[in-house]
């Protein structure tokens, strides 16, 4: 199996960037080999309906995280039934379940297998879970993820951040580990690292108060409302109605809607 070229990737990225889903099928159509690479690209420029394409049959757990993006849920769920047990699919079965349960097994199984990517985002979906109902909690689960990120000397992730932003802003200031301040400091983090059209950066985004920029990155990435929802209860946010996280609404690439699974 050959990888995408150098120059290929390049062009691909372009296309995606620029928002042109057409060429960048039409680029990659006759290649499925390069299909599981493609659909990584894809997600990560922030077009999960086009990585849903590439994956299905190639991927499949990148084909997961794709529907989870566009809110489908079930569909996720269905994928994940025939794959073996990890503590990556544990996680992704986790998100799409919203399961505080599923998310504290997911987490022990990252710290058993030393899988420190599914560990991060285990932790990251714990923050959220516990969020409005134990934001302490929610800090200290978030604190693992930044010490697998200080062990592996790698930059902390974008989405833990955005996360961890949302948290200390629930947090008093006396504590030393919440308030406006420190909250807005980290939303800028991870502002700065996320991607376009990412769950990280419209979380960045909401923490920041700059609600209407979020919403067009949320529209412009395909992202399920359903994402965000948990934030939107936070009563700052709540007052703020800066976000009113419309339906999206968009046509769908020709042949997409078959390929997805039924939900």
């Amino acid at each position: 199996m050959s990888d995408l070229s150098a120059e290929l990737l390049t062009a691909l990225r372009t296309l995606l960037d620029a928002g042109d889903e057409g060429g960048a099928r039409r680029l990659i159509a006759a290649h499925r080999e390069w299909y599981a690479q493609a659909a990584g690209v894809a997600l990560q420029a922030g077009r999960p309906r086009l990585a849903a394409l590439w994956a299905e049959g190639h991927a499949p757990l990148l084909h997961a995280a794709a529907l989870l993006r566009l809110g489908e849920a079930q569909a996720t769920l269905h994928i994940l039934e025939a794959q073996p047990r990890s503590a990556r699919v544990q996680t992704l079965r986790a998100r799409a379940k919203r399961s505080l349960p599923d998310a504290l097994e997911a987490r022990e199984s990252a710290r058993q297998e030393g899988d420190g990517p599914a560990l991060v985002a285990a932790v990251t979906l714990l923050g959220e879970l516990l969020l409005t109902t134990d934001p302490k909690a929610a800090l200290l689960a978030l604190a693992e993820g930044l010490k697998v990120a200080e062990l592996l000397n790698a930059e902390a992730d974008a989405h833990l951040l955005a996360v961890l932003a949302h948290v200390q802003a629930r947090l008093p200031l006396q504590t030393g580990r919440g308030g406006s301040g420190k909250a807005a400091k980290t939303a800028q983090k991870a502002l700065e690292r996320s991607a376009p059209r990412s769950p990280a950066r419209v979380l960045a985004l909401l923490s920041l108060g700059r609600g209407a920029e979020a919403e067009a990155e949320r529209v412009a990435g395909a992202l399920s409302a359903g994402l965000f929802e948990i934030f939107l209860k936070d009563s700052a946010l709540a007052s703020s109605a800066v976000l009113r996280m419309t339906p999206f609404v968009e046509e769908q690439p020709e042949g997409l809607h078959a390929s997805l699974p039924d939900g």
